[in-house]
């Protein structure tokens, strides 16, 4: 496929943040913060916003409130519409289709998302309780299975498959560390090198601290508008939604997926043409009309840094295979033929689960309008970004301009 079609009607209009880190406060005080940057970088007043969407956190032993009115008691009630999105880390992504899809339904002219977070300090971990139905509860009263751990999987996969090194996955810590330097929103902006990496403790063979991203506080947020009005803001070339991807697995699932503790059976039906991950881009570049080879930059979910080169391929970017060829080249960093993550990703964010696929969002918009000083994309026009949550939820967002 060539060019750009996807569906009109939904504009990216502003976009916000709070910067990530550990500040030890409400995740409602961060969420207003993006909420109240992403109404003045669109031009809108509050009062104009007829959606709200939040993001919400269900864990730790408290259910993260009724997210969608608890921002819009914070901003104020100005009687708006409300919804709450819940898909683990795919959250961000399902609360902007939601407000995407009132939008395009006509039933919303202004809608507001806001995903935020306050997060323990360490692993993050089911409430407490026995669930003997619930695979993550499971997985660690069973198996003892910390995401980290899966990371570990994943990336030993990777160098059994493809040959992938220890000194890959630190490469692609650099890049992003070096891409964060640049990112006022960023947790962690400081050079390191891949012995810095590689000298960092061992926490699940074979990746290192340095390899896997932190738990973080913060906060993200978008203003979707109809076309017409972003006519009445003035926006000419706007950032438009081209494609949201919210698609589930496809049984037999014959890959491993977090946190199931097994792959299903092929006996019976055959693995389908792709696997889940790989499905969730392929979705989103069909509702685009668009393929892979159009995409000029990309943001990913890197919980680990060889999770970074899954999703290059899963996402059709490279082949399979071909990951750690690109990275040792340097064509996924700025200036390269495709750059990842040029916001720093989770390496330099941390994960603040509801919202980081509003980030995601929030980085592309930047990229595509021009205005990511310092670690800008040159003529960017077309971004995607994935995520995956747990129990089934893809996310995938194709931006365009």
């Amino acid at each position: 496929m060539s060019g750009v079609s996807g569906r009109s009607g939904v504009v990216v209009a502003g976009v916000g943040m709070h910067p990530w880190g550990k500040w030890g406060r409400s995740f409602v005080e961060y969420g207003v913060h993006a909420a109240r940057r992403a109404l003045a970088d669109a031009g809108v007043a509050w009062a104009d916003v007829d959606l709200v969407v939040g993001g919400e956190t269900v864990r730790n032993g408290y259910a993260g409130y009724v997210a969608g009115s608890t921002f819009a008691q914070a901003l104020g009630w100005n009687g708006a519409r409300v919804a709450t999105s819940y898909a683990a880390c795919a959250t961000g992504a399902q609360a902007i289709d939601t407000a995407r899809a009132r939008i395009l339904a006509g039933l919303s002219d202004v809608a507001l998302v806001v995903g935020a977070d306050t997060t323990p300090k360490g692993f993050l971990k089911p409430n407490a309780g026995e669930r003997w139905d619930d695979p993550d509860w499971l997985r660690f009263r069973v198996l003892g299975m910390t995401n980290p751990m899966y990371f570990a999987l994943y990336a030993r996969r990777r160098m059994d498959l493809y040959g992938a090194t220890s000194e890959d996955f630190a490469a692609v810590k650099v890049k992003n560390a070096r891409h964060g330097l640049a990112n006022d929103n960023a947790r962690y902006r400081k050079e390191v090198s891949v012995e810095d990496v590689l000298a960092s403790a061992v926490v699940s063979d074979p990746l290192h601290l340095l390899d896997i991203c932190a738990t973080s506080d913060g906060a993200a947020a978008v203003v979707l508008v109809s076309d017409a009005c972003a006519a009445r803001l003035g926006l000419a070339d706007p950032v438009r939604v081209a494609a949201v991807s919210t698609v589930t697995p496809t049984y037999p699932q014959a890959v491993i997926d977090m946190p199931l503790l097994a792959t299903d059976s092929t006996a019976a039906v055959a693995a389908g043409e792709r696997t889940f991950k790989e499905s969730i881009g392929a979705a989103a570049y069909e509702e685009a009309g668009i393929g892979p080879e159009d995409v000029d930059v990309a943001e990913v979910y890197d919980l680990s840094t060889a999770l970074e080169l899954d999703w290059m391929e899963d996402l059709g970017l490279c082949a399979r295979g071909e990951a750690e060829s690109l990275l040792r080249a340097g064509e996924t960093t700025i200036g390269g033929r495709i750059p990842v993550n040029p916001s720093g990703g989770l390496a330099c964010f941390g994960e603040a689960v509801p919202a980081q696929a509003i980030a995601q969002v929030c980085e592309l918009a930047w990229q595509l309008r021009g205005q990511a000083t310092g670690r800008q994309v040159e003529g960017a026009r077309v971004g995607v970004t994935a995520n995956q949550g747990l129990f089934g939820h893809g996310s995938s967002v194709v931006l365009v301009r």
